[in-house]
Order: structure tokens, then sequence, then C-alpha cells
């Protein structure tokens, strides 16, 4: 996107005519402001061959280093002025927002909640068109990556950038859950295999017990909930000894026949 912001100069070559008709131009402006948000002249800008746009301080509040401009022309041969266009133009050091960026774009993952739904992107870098018939051409595919009835699958990027997230991410090897468990996540009966790709590296932890239950978790991952590993056992604070007995208070009743 170009940049709109216009830098006014003195002086305008040859073209005498349109650089002194500054008092016209303040009078057009008339008719997109009052008279009292119009400052100082503060010089041209030359557009083309007989067209230059004047410009004047814009003393509106908020609007700091923008200008009121009329941009003027005149046919050959002619010392008519006619008036082509006015507005309000940024000057070199006035504060412009920032590029507007589509919301599709714009979202990260974490501003989604389960009942937001998201734009369709039909070029989509992640994303690649899927196999929706079997046959021969199909065969020589494998058949965990084709995607049967969906049009679109993941890309080898799509797959790659998912792999890594979830990797390097607290499902991977790289946390201290993993450091301080006993064994990871590919000796656990928890552990439900995925399909495709990711069979090799990644599964779904079906702990309910499992801070991770529900997630993708590498194979290098552990956790405390595995399935094999167990509570450590508490210390005793003092060894228990055998039971007394005192006999001295003991009455001995013999039991009545029926």
């Amino acid at each position: 996107m170009p940049d709109p912001r216009i830098t006014p100069v003195a002086k305008a070559g040859r073209e005498r005519i349109l650089v002194e008709a500054v008092e016209f131009a303040r009078q057009a402006l008339s008719d997109l402001t009052r008279p009292e948000n119009v400052g100082e002249h503060r010089g041209v800008v030359v557009e083309g061959e007989r067209v230059i746009t004047h410009a004047f301080d814009c003393l509106l509040p908020g609007y700091p280093h923008w200008y009121w401009t009329v941009t003027l022309s005149r046919v050959p041969r002619s010392s008519k002025v006619s008036v082509d266009e006015m507005s309000l133009c940024p000057g070199s050091d006035a504060l412009l927002a920032p590029d507007w960026i589509p919301w599709a774009d714009r979202v990260e993952p974490s501003d989604i909640s389960p009942t937001d739904r998201l734009p369709y992107r039909a070029d989509d870098p992640r994303l690649e068109e899927g196999f929706e018939e079997t046959g021969e051409e199909a065969d020589r595919l494998e058949a965990f990556e084709l995607g049967l009835g969906r049009p679109r699958v993941l890309s080898p990027l799509g797959r790659k950038a998912a792999f890594e997230r979830w990797y390097e991410g607290d499902a991977g090897p790289n946390t201290p859950g993993t450091r301080a468990a006993r064994a990871t996540c590919s000796s656990c009966g928890f552990l439900m295999r995925m399909d495709g790709a990711a069979r090799a590296v990644f599964g779904v932890c079906a702990n309910e017990w499992s801070a991770y239950d529900g997630r993708v978790v590498s194979y290098d991952h552990g956790c405390g909930s595995h399935s094999e590993t167990d509570a450590p056992a508490q210390a005793r604070m003092w060894e228990p000894a055998a039971p007394v007995v005192n006999e001295f208070d003991m009455e001995i009743v013999k039991g009545s026949q029926a």
C-alpha cells in the first residue's frame, strides 16, 4: 500500500497560474470545512502537468501535521483554474493508524473459543487437495495420508508445522514433568496411537487422571500418571511394636450350654 503522506514544497517549476491560486483554493475549502479549521498555506505538491495540490494546515483537534488539500488544474493555454478534488491528507510527521489486517490473518489460536467459527481460507498453505476416489493411481500413495472423503488434507508444510509445534510444546520431551517421570508415554497403556504420518512420533493420552488427557503427546513425553508407575511408599516414622495384652485383669467366662 503506497504511503499516503504528502510533503508540500514552496515552488513548482514554471506553473505560475496554479501556484498563485492560493486564495482560490482556500475559498474552495469552505465547501468542505469551516474557515476556522484551515490554517496557514504550507506549499504545493506537483501531481502532473498543469495539476497542482495546495496544502493548508489542519487546525482540527487530534490532527497535528495533517493538511487540508485542494487539487487544482487548468487546460492548455487557459488561465481558468478548476477544482479537481479536496481532501484531508497526512504530512510527513502525521500519526497514522497501522495498516489494516483482515481478521482472518490477525487472529491468534489463543483468541478462538470452541463456539467461534473461522473463515474459509481457499489458499491455506497448510492444506492441499485430498483424494476422494480410489483406484490404481491412489494405491500408489500411502493410504493413511489420502484423507478419503475430505476435499483437503494437510500439506507437507502443514504436517511439519504441526509436528514441530507439538514436539516443542509442553507435550513434548523437553518438560519438567518428562524429566521427573519414571517412564515415557511410549510404554504407557493409556496411549492411543495416531494414524498417518504422526503415528511414528505421537499418540493421544486417554488417562483421565493425567493433565494431558485427550491431548497429543510425543512418545518420549512423560508424566506422573503412567500406567505402570506407582507413587513412592511413605517412609514410616517408627517401627510398630507387637501389641501388649494385660492378662491380670482378664476374666474368663465359660460359654453356657444350650
